[in-house]
């Protein structure tokens, strides 16, 4: 820190601590808590960093808590290669081994190195040993050829791309999930749910989580920081602080705070409901998956992990870098999904990878690879009803920009499948957050059968909202059976706008015109409406243009 900026908060805290001892009533009277949360810069944003961890700051309303629900309970691990995972040394395509071997004469995986996953056809190096079992058992798929068009080969461009999903602007500072949470919470700011939506270790500056207007995870630096929030939990002294607008401030702060570390509450009572698996290795992702596996077993309610696994720049001795990398991913997903089965989890949580870009095809001059394009994404769990290999491995004989593939499935595809068949997500929200167009799912074998489809299940009210050729919205839901509903519409604090239908419905479909049924003027925005019936209540944000 230089001495100018130290010299400005010793200056700063002087004129704040004069500022203290004039306790007068209009001080009080002007500095309201709203106002105090505009100069915090907190409005709007929803969270804090504080000793590393992501501090939102109020508790939750039932407008949220309905909302919290979300599309179903399934549980998705992002696990993040930080650097740029060299994809041909992970998935080795055997099929073309002469033209693999030639363009990596040193830092080739021999064939006496193999795992074959798929008979001449695709390996995998024997520091992946542990995953072998996952493969045997049909818990592990590939996606063949990872990536976007033009991609980027900077690290700090190419980690935004792939949290914003937006390829022509990497400034866009909003990610992929923190837009789908900004949908399930638009009141997120003053209204957080019971539970963070999202935890991540390490990654605390990725804008995969950060909303629109607010940050929607709980992020710290690392395991062992998460580890003694789970097992003490913190909080702030409110006591002995001074009558006046200072103290004042101060204590709002700190409660503020406090609200926050109600989720460490949280974390620390679903971390004392289970229990240790025990065999994890003692390392930096062997921890971050022990502690995810013990908030998962015990219902902590979080459905969005990011784990991080940082060191796979490989510009030199690859090699051995890859190797111990592997052997430390291989040892953490093979035990989590051994612990998550004997808790009966493992139907319940997808883990995949992510990394900003690939390598090259062809092998530097100093044992490694530089920053490429496409790389394979790995899929584990037993959701994915067997193993294989997705999509159409690249082209290893044409070659472009400087030595790289081509790649042969859009990473923003891959998001919306899994956001539309493992998260079941609406259609129309998956746009959103991928900034796209509709996009096919990819076969990865799990299927929704909720999600705003109209189709319901015999015990639940299915309900999604759609538009018109004048984006007129209109609610269509579908009823199992004769029921009373009674649905309302608020606005995004929470406020109840309208009644849309008090009413008997028969059995079947049924569609609300939004705007007429409110009888009222709606402001273009963000709403929510929430069925309440006796089969079940549910809530989703609509957005009125």
């Amino acid at each position: 820190m230089s001495d100018t900026h130290s010299n400005s908060n010793i200056n700063s805290q002087k004129k704040t601590a004069k500022e203290a001892g004039s306790c007068n009533t209009k001080e009080h009277r002007e500095w309201n808590r709203r106002s105090f949360l505009q100069a915090l810069g907190l409005v709007g944003g929803g969270s804090m960093l504080f000793a590393n961890t992501a501090l939102s700051v109020s508790q939750p309303s039932p407008l949220s808590a309905a909302l919290s629900d979300g599309e179903n309970d399934n549980i998705l691990i992002i696990c993040r290669f930080s650097g740029g995972n060299d994809g041909f040394n992970t998935i080795i395509p055997v099929y073309d081994y002469d033209v693999y071997a030639n363009a990596r004469p040193i830092i080739k995986i021999p064939p006496s190195e193999f795992i074959n996953l798929e008979q001449d056809q695709f390996a995998m190096p024997k520091s992946l040993n542990k995953l072998e079992n996952l493969w045997g058992d049909g818990q592990m798929k590939v996606v063949h050829g990872v990536g976007y068009e033009n991609p980027s080969l900077s690290h700090f461009q190419g980690s935004d791309i792939w949290a914003n999903t937006d390829p022509d602007n990497f400034r866009t500072r909003s990610g992929f999930m923190g837009r789908y949470f900004q949908d399930i919470y638009p009141d997120y700011a003053m209204n957080p749910p019971a539970c963070p939506p999202s935890i991540q270790i390490g990654s605390v500056g990725n804008l995969i989580f950060r909303g629109p207007g607010n940050d929607f995870s709980f992020a710290v630096s690392n395991p062992e920081r998460l580890l003694q929030i789970a097992e003490d939990g913190t909080s702030y002294n409110l006591d002995m602080l001074p009558d006046c607008t200072y103290g004042d401030r101060v204590r709002f702060m700190r409660e503020m705070t406090n609200t926050t570390f109600n989720y460490s509450d949280e974390i620390s009572s679903a971390y004392a409901r289970s229990t240790d698996f025990g065999t994890y290795l003692d390392d930096s992702l062997g921890r971050q998956f022990n502690i995810i596996s013990r908030l998962i077993k015990g219902n902590l309610g979080t459905r969005v992990y990011m784990v991080t696994l940082g060191g796979f720049d490989t510009h030199s001795n690859q090699v051995q870098r890859h190797d111990e990398l592997f052997r430390s991913f291989s040892e953490a997903v093979s035990t989590f999904y051994a612990d998550l089965t004997a808790a009966g989890w493992d139907d319940k949580v997808l883990t995949m990878t992510i990394s900003e870009f690939g390598r090259r095809f062809n092998e530097n001059g100093s044992e490694g690879t530089d920053h490429g394009t496409a790389a394979p994404m790995l899929f584990f769990g037993t959701g994915l009803q067997g193993n294989g290999f997705v999509g159409e491995h690249p082209d290893l004989n044409t070659l472009t920009r400087g030595g790289n593939v081509t790649n042969t499935n859009d990473f923003r595809q891959v998001y919306a499948t899994v956001m539309r068949d493992w998260m079941c997500v609406d259609e129309e929200v998956i746009q959103t957050a991928i900034l796209g167009e509709p996009m096919e799912s990819l076969d990865l074998g799990f299927n929704c059968t909720g999600g705003g489809s109209l189709q319901n299940n015999g015990e639940e009210i299915a309900h999604v909202v759609t538009y018109d050729e004048n984006n007129q919205p209109f609610l269509n839901i579908n009823t199992p059976s004769m029921t009373h509903v009674d649905i309302c519409l608020y606005n995004i604090i929470g406020q109840k706008i309208a009644t849309l239908s008090n009413e008997m419905l028969n059995r079947g479909n049924h569609v609300i015109d939004i705007r007429q049924a409110a009888n009222t003027t709606l402001s273009t925005g963000q709403y929510v409406y929430q069925i309440q019936s006796n089969i079940g209540n549910y809530s989703k944000s609509l957005i009125i243009s």
